[in-house]
This record gives C-alpha cells, structure tokens and sequence, in this order.
C-alpha cells in the first residue's frame, strides 16, 4: 500500500463536496421545521 500524494489532494475535491452537501440538507431541515412551526403555531398568533 502506497501513499499517493495526488490521489489524496483529488480526493479532497469529493470530501468538499461531500461536506457541502451535508450542510445544505441540515439547512433544508432546519428552514422546513422553522416554516411548520410558524405555519402550525398553536394558540394563534400573540
């Protein structure tokens, strides 16, 4: 097994992305659970 030192700065580009990605998912989760609840709010609006 050989260390490869372009195969690891190419294989940041997929981890980058990889990360990326993650991120924007959390981020569509949390502003659809931010909508239903003002969407949902019980008790009416104070």
């Amino acid at each position: 097994m050989n260390f490869e030192p372009t195969n690891f700065i190419s294989s940041l580009e997929y981890l980058a992305v990889g990360m990326i990605s993650i991120f924007v998912v959390i981020g569509v989760i949390v502003l659809v659970t931010v909508l239903l609840n003002k969407i949902f709010r019980p008790g009416g609006k104070k």
